[in-house]
């Protein structure tokens, strides 16, 4: 495989993909106006899924339990005329993501990824127990190896595709009593902009987005009448402000933009 993969970079024009072969063509139309959004039955996933489908791109939207509001972004989407392929796996379950990827990327290499998926489990490190450790690093972390890792390898034969990330304002600071999402986040940075610097000379551009204080359920628990003074802007910010960032970063004007952290924060981090 490392040897195939070396011949792919190199200029040969096959990748090994299980037992089938890739063959290098240039996208179709189709191909670059889909996007595979991890996590996007709700809040800023959801929201960058209906924003992108406004703007003309299907979606393929996966979700792990949300099935309702799952089926409501899927309708909302095919009123602006596109299609929206629902997705129920867990992400961080490598066999799930085989079992039910593979058999479409046969057929179709999306444009874009975006990670979005993500967990919170609080709490201080002292009192943190190792299943709220393993649980958040697996839905942020190595999920990402698993899908950027498939997808990656059919975007390799196209010359061509999109990777985004979401991390936080958590990952480029830190936080007390998110030791393990700061963690996380903080790994998906460094991973992305490795990995940016592996899929550049396929045209294959790799970024992250990362959203500080965002009107989600998220916060909802927060104190904000103390957080508030501490943002710039002070305010929060709106789904669509992240989303309008993801928008852009899959447009053609952001074709030299490859390995960079976007804040949307207010301010709060600088």
């Amino acid at each position: 495989m490392a040897e195939l993969l070396w011949s792919v970079w190199s200029g040969h024009h096959l990748l090994l993909f299980g037992a089938d072969f890739w063959c290098e063509k240039n996208m179709s139309d189709k191909d670059k106006r889909t996007v595979f959004i991890s996590g996007a039955s709700r809040g800023i996933g959801a929201a960058i899924a209906k924003d992108l489908a406004r703007s003309g791109y299907d979606i393929w939207l996966n979700y792990r339990s949300s099935t309702g509001q799952a089926k409501k972004v899927k309708k909302e989407i095919e009123a602006f005329g596109r299609t929206c392929t629902l997705l129920p796996f867990d992400v961080s379950d490598e066999t799930a993501v085989n079992e039910n990827m593979e058999p479409l990327l046969r057929d179709q290499v999306p444009y874009g990824l975006i990670h979005n998926a993500g967990i919170t489990r609080d709490t201080l490190l002292p009192l943190m127990r190792r299943d709220e450790w393993d649980s958040v690093i697996d839905v942020h972390l190595n999920s990402f190896f698993i899908l950027a890792r498939l997808f990656s390898k059919v975007m390799l034969s196209r010359r061509e595709g999109r990777i985004i990330s979401i991390a936080s304002l958590s990952g480029e600071t830190g936080q007390a009593g998110q030791v393990n999402y700061s963690a996380a986040k903080a790994g998906l940075i460094g991973a992305s902009k490795a990995l940016a610097r592996e899929l550049g000379k396929r045209n294959i551009l790799v970024n992250v987005v990362s959203p500080g204080l965002i009107e989600t359920e998220m916060i909802e628990k927060l104190p904000l009448d103390t957080i508030l003074p501490l943002i710039p802007l002070g305010r929060v910010g709106r789904v669509e402000e992240v989303s309008g960032v993801v928008r852009f970063l899959l447009s053609e004007e952001a074709g030299y933009i490859t390995g960079q952290v976007f804040s949307v924060n207010g301010g709060m981090y600088m």
